[in-house]
């Protein structure tokens, strides 16, 4: 390889994984998973589009010497993607399921594979394969091709959908393990078949293989387990054992390649064997999904785009033949498993989602379509539709999912599943969002002035995984998804310990962070929304993004907090002018006086010929009784956001201020200059949005009648009088 290759190798690869994360944007965007934008950005990159609109650029970017060892790369890729996905099977799926499960399963690759083969011999065999292929490998392919269930994008579904703690969940992922366990079986003989070259060196390959999985289940397996049990009680997963697991991945991968069943077959039954308890599965994945997952799997997406060629279905009896093809494989695949489901006692609405996700293909298709191309069974035109088959039984699986599972729906049976009810509806309620572990202890200090000495709040912590982390968690952790959230909630909880403070945690899967929240707080009846903030990557505005379309959507009030090391709450600003969000933040404080006996200064600022008429505000917020705690500066100054920051240096705990341009303080989607308040003010500060025609919290109809709160007023130096 000459070093020009290895500079074209390298542009290859940071085009494929750019084009990949990009379109998997719009992905995310559509709700759809992160394979369907590699597997569009695969097609986009061949002959389909950027052979079709430029040319020269994919003979540039690809060149035909290039593609040997672009193949290699991909097929390294698929060999440690495979052992990821022996990894994720767990015999644990399977407890108090297998009946139902296998009853499933089964059902759902005997009918697509029936109607596939039949399809093959009857039909597709004369026109579609490829020249001198034996008839009987291109129907046994044809019928494994037609019921394979891609148990990985199954899983991401399940885990962006919420489902995988549900008892359809359950059934899915373990229907799934039982089919990907029966297909590859199935598809290694198919592959010994077509190797061989006669019938007795078929049968020859089978023993062999029947040997080989005796032997990896007999004297691998429990070496595995010793390796495993050493790894989680004394030393560790050192670099030592990652060289073993490695050179038994490649073995074992080598060993089914020279038998002749393919050598994915060996790397799958190494990940299936190595044990699951112990922790040394999950320290495997953890160290090699990302390697495999985003660099290597998108060669294998954009290899099989440049050999999927649109182009060769350029007639409407190829475009029937496609539209057939994706019919028969939805009628087997979906009705074999929800007919089955249905016949084990399900009710029709979740035989049905069981169904759709069998339905779903994606990768594992490709596997086996390229497997097909390479083995010469079909031809590239069949290829492209099979291609085309894989990407809309995927594509649909969302949708439908959606249409039988709402979102309303989903939030509804996550919120039933944790132990706490909903709060009483006279107890202050705060739904504290915690997105990263840094932001808990001063949530968790906040929290505690707020509820006061005797807890006079009921307190929720709300962690979301996001799906792709929550599909770092192995098979037990992804029954339960709230043990893989400790990591973020444990220094809030932690805190909350130490402060005497009950807190209850709530944690699941989301793909729409801010609507989850939402909806959270609706039924827990939150009187406050509390979100952490950390710094983001790339904006600098503090409410942008999540926070903003909480803002946005949230039907009470919404507070977010920017910790600089908060540990007590004794002194408080609040920079008032009499906006609504100000008032809110009143209310806030108020809170804090009553509660924790805090000191509360309100520094109302108007403009150089302003009257001052905040004063009436603040009383109806601050009776009589609780005025002593309370001081009112009233300040004329041109900028409200320099008299605030001004005041805010004279030795506060927390700065509460209401949203409010005045303030500098503006919710927004998008934002590239961080807000001036939040950048330079010294003290840990509490943004408060309240929306419009709502109630102010923590204000009682008494409260906002009663008049005559004492109060101080000053005038700065340098104030205009």
């Amino acid at each position: 390889m000459n070093p020009h290759m290895l500079a074209q190798l390298l542009v290859q690869l940071i085009v494929i994984i750019a084009v990949s994360r990009l379109i998997g944007r719009g992905a995310r965007w559509l709700g759809q998973p992160l394979v369907i934008a590699e597997v569009v950005a695969g097609i986009a990159l061949g002959p389909s589009l950027l052979g079709w609109l430029a040319p020269g650029a994919m003979h540039w970017l690809f060149p035909p010497e290039s593609m040997p060892f672009l193949k290699m790369l991909a097929e390294v890729g698929l060999v440690l993607f495979m052992f990821l996905i022996g990894l994720e099977l767990d015999p644990k799926l399977l407890k108090g399921r297998g009946h139902a499960s296998v009853a499933i399963s089964h059902s759902s690759i005997i009918v697509p594979f029936a109607l596939g083969a039949v399809a093959g011999a009857l039909w597709l065999y004369k026109s579609l394969s490829s020249p001198d292929v034996p008839f009987s490998s291109f129907v046994l392919f044809m019928g494994v091709s037609m019921s394979i269930t891609a148990f990985p994008v199954l899983a991401r579904i399940l885990t962006e959908r919420g489902l995988m703690q549900s008892k359809l969940g359950a059934i899915a992922i373990a229907c799934a393990a039982v089919d990907d366990v029966t297909a590859w079986c199935i598809l290694a003989f198919v592959v010994s078949l077509v190797r061989a070259s006669d019938l007795a060196h078929a049968g020859l390959t089978t023993l062999f293989a029947l040997l080989y999985i005796g032997f990896m289940l007999l004297l691998v397996k429990p070496f595995l387990a010793r390796l495993g049990a050493r790894v989680a009680n004394r030393e560790g997963l050192t670099q030592n054992v990652v060289a073993i697991t490695m050179v038994l991945l490649l073995a074992s991968a080598w060993t089914t390649e020279y038998i002749g069943i393919h050598s994915l077959f060996g790397a799958f039954m190494f990940g299936a064997v190595i044990p699951k308890e112990g922790g040394l599965a999950a320290a495997l994945a953890e160290k090699l999904e990302d390697v495999a997952v985003v660099l290597l799997l998108p060669v294998f997406f954009a290899f099989s785009g440049l050999r999927t060629q649109v182009g060769l279905l350029d007639t409407p009896e190829a475009w029937l033949t496609c539209g057939v093809i994706i019919v028969l494989a939805c009628l087997g695949k979906f009705g074999g498993s929800a007919v089955a489901a249905r016949l084990t006692g399900l009710r029709w609405r979740e035989a049905g989602a069981i169904g759709v996700l069998m339905n779903t293909r994606g990768l594992m298709e490709l596997i086996v379509l390229n497997l097909g191309l390479d083995l010469g069974v079909i031809s590239p035109t069949l290829f492209t539709m099979m291609v085309i088959m894989a990407l809309v039984t995927t594509f649909m699986t969302t949708p439908l999912l959606r249409v039988l599972y709402s979102p309303e729906e989903l939030a509804r049976e996550q919120l039933a599943r944790t132990p706490e009810g909903p709060p009483p509806p006279s107890a202050y309620t705060v739904l504290l969002c915690v997105s990263h572990g840094q932001a808990g202890p001063g949530m968790a200090v906040l929290s505690r002035a707020l509820a006061g000495e005797r807890n006079e709040a009921n307190l929720y912590a709300l962690h979301l995984l996001s799906p792709d982390r929550a599909l770092k968690a192995r098979a037990d952790e992804a029954l339960d998804p709230s043990a893989a959230s400790g990591g973020a909630l444990t220094p809030l909880v932690g805190r909350a310990e130490k402060l005497g403070l009950s807190v209850r945690t709530l944690s699941f899967v989301s793909s729409e962070p801010a609507r989850d929240i939402c909806r959270t707080a609706q039924a827990k009846r939150a009187d406050l929304v509390l979100l952490g903030w950390h710094k983001p990557l790339f904006s600098q505005t503090v409410l942008g993004g999540t926070v903003h379309e909480v803002m946005q959507e949230a039907g009470g009030t919404v507070a977010v907090l920017v910790d600089r090391g908060l540990t007590q709450v004794r002194r408080v600003l609040v920079p008032f002018v009499g906006s609504r969000h100000d008032r809110a933040a009143l209310g806030l404080a108020r809170r804090l006086v009553k509660q924790a006996g805090a000191e509360v200064t309100v520094l109302h600022v108007t403009s150089p010929e302003g009257a001052g008429a905040g004063r009436a505000q603040v009383e109806e917020l601050f009776p009589a009784e609780e005025g002593a705690a309370v001081k009112l500066k009233v300040v004329r100054h041109m900028s409200p956001e320099e008299a605030a920051l001004e005041e805010a240096k004279a030795g506060y705990d927390l700065v509460v201020v209401g949203l409010g341009a005045e303030w500098g303080l503006e919710d927004r989607l998008f934002g590239v200059q961080r807000e001036r308040i939040v950048r330079d003010a010294p003290a840990s500060l509490l943004l408060v949005r309240h929306p419009e025609g709502a109630t102010v919290l923590a204000q009682t109809p008494e409260q906002a009648r009663t008049q005559g709160a004492s109060s101080e007023t000053t005038q700065p130096a340098g104030a205009r009088s």
